[in-house]
């Protein structure tokens, strides 16, 4: 069995940015799944995930010699709202692992280790239910190649706490290159202390973003690259019908990286206004609001900032990056899903229409895109593969017509673009009733549906026929399905 060493990168920042706390062990853990995707990334693929060597360091019952086992301070905005100071509180850094590739260290988290000092008065657990979605969604949003945070093992116990209703619980093992948040950086801004924050912005810098210090200004740059990469992720996650469902400014990535999966949902019946959160009763992270949100969780990292900074100008002009970043880095996604290599002027008319057809006709969003691709450029017989499955067919027929035109002025072949649009266009995408379905067993200890559904979301833009009832479309209960703030 491979040796676990962990470093401690995070903990040399110093105790003012952590508690130092022992996980709470989960009475009678039992192992549920590991993702050998994700285990690989540390070279601990093949190994027995419920042997009590890994199983002890990962269910909580015991701190690795080399863990220091921490839980990290940060505040936020909660729903445009500022919150004040939180932190994990529910969730513990156990440290950093080498990757195999030997290029980087990825930290490891447990989610669900019990309560900290920044759990305000909650439990510190993670209900079983929402921890399966986390452990399922990072991985699938991986194989999506959207920038994620992973999910390496999950234990589960007969143990449980009250949410809405009694549920059983559960700690999730996560990976990511780094867990800082924008919240982490506005915690030492509205408490006034500017030493922190610089502390942490060199820390950044230091192992992350090394080519910012040669700038004339390493905080700028540091700025700069947030929002970049901030702006193409919510591109990513439009693109792919992705949403988030809390971006509070403590659930963002520094990195641009997926982080904090919660009342997440893929798009199904288009609606743009779709709200994934039951309980946002506003719908402030609606799927539309979702880019405008970025930016404004942009301006809030910024403002968070300014101490180093400095030029308010120069801070407005990197802050202006992100419409333009984003709308470039959205456009090119877009021009992929449609199957076009070309850009025309009317490319953008035609795509909004297409989503508004969607929209009217209460289109799946996933098979929609996977249908357009089969389309002729030549042979309107065979439009019925899409207008079928809208209940505007002849809107749809009409669109179609001058996209087959579009698609003339392109010098690839039906077959060589359907390729192409059916690798960036997934066939499977972690549906709710998908999730729904591998909980309901889970809860009854076979977790067979877990393991099975894993293998189908590594691979989503493959036919994978063995496994066609995994891209069906939402049965009606699945109507029913809330997700909440608690999943």
């Amino acid at each position: 069995m491979p040796q676990l060493h962990f470093q401690n990168r995070f903990a040399s920042l110093g105790e003012t940015f952590f508690a130092q706390v022992r996980p709470s062990a989960l009475s009678q853990a039992y192992f549920v799944a590991h993702s050998e995707s994700a285990a690989q990334l540390l070279g601990l693929e093949g190994s027995d995930w419920s042997a009590a060597e890994f199983a002890n360091i990962f269910n909580g019952n015991q701190v690795h010699a080399t863990s220091l086992s921490l839980a990290a301070v940060y505040s936020g905005h909660q729903f445009g709202v500022w919150a004040g100071q939180l932190g994990d509180g529910r969730a513990l850094l156990l440290g950093d692992l080498a990757q195999a590739n030997g290029q980087e260290m990825l930290e490891v988290q447990l989610k669900g280790s019990g309560s900290t000092p920044f759990s305000r008065m909650g439990d510190g657990r993670a209900v079983l239910r929402s921890s399966i979605r986390e452990f399922l969604c990072s991985e699938a949003m991986a194989a999506l190649g959207i920038p994620t945070s992973r999910a390496l093992c999950l234990y589960g116990s007969d143990q449980y706490v009250m949410r809405e209703q009694p549920e059983k619980t559960a700690i999730l093992t996560r990976l990511a290159p780094s867990f800082i948040r924008f919240g982490s950086f506005e915690h030492w801004y509205y408490s006034g202390q500017i030493e922190p924050l610089k502390s942490l912005a060199d820390f950044l810098i230091a192992h992350y973003f090394p080519d910012c210090s040669v700038s004339s200004n390493p905080y700028q740059a540091l700025l700069k690259i947030i929002i970049e990469r901030t702006a193409d992720l919510f591109a990513h996650w439009q693109a792919v019908g992705f949403m988030h469902g809390v971006l509070n400014t403590d659930n963002m990535s520094v990195l641009g990286i997926t982080l904090d999966y919660g009342p997440f949902g893929f798009m199904e019946a288009y609606d743009p206004q779709h709200i994934c959160n039951h309980s946002d009763t506003a719908g402030r992270y609606s799927f539309e609001n979702q880019p405008e949100i970025g930016h404004w969780n942009c301006h809030a990292l910024a403002q968070a900032l300014m101490p180093l900074l400095d030029d308010v100008e120069s801070t407005q002009a990197i802050l202006a990056i992100y419409p333009e970043r984003f709308e470039a880095s959205y456009r090119k996604l877009l021009q992929a899903k449609f199957g076009l290599q070309r850009v025309e002027s009317g490319d953008e008319k035609r795509f909004a229409e297409f989503f508004e057809l969607m929209h009217l006709g209460q289109a799946d969003y996933s098979f929609s895109f996977r249908q357009l691709a089969k389309i002729s450029r030549t042979n309107a017989a065979q439009d019925h593969h899409i207008s079928d499955w809208f209940i505007n067919r002849e809107q749809v027929n009409a669109w179609l017509d001058q996209y087959r035109q579009r698609l003339q002025r392109e010098h690839l072949g039906d077959t060589e673009r359907a390729a192409g649009m059916n690798k960036v266009n997934p066939k499977f995408i972690l549906r709710n009733y998908l999730a729904q379905q591998a909980i309901e067993k889970a809860e009854q200890k076979d977790f067979s549906e877990i393991t099975r559904l894993l293998k189908v979301l590594a691979s989503p833009f493959d036919e994978q026929e063995e496994f066609e009832q995994y891209a069906a479309l939402p049965p009606d209960w699945a109507q029913q399905i809330a997700v909440s703030c608690s999943s």
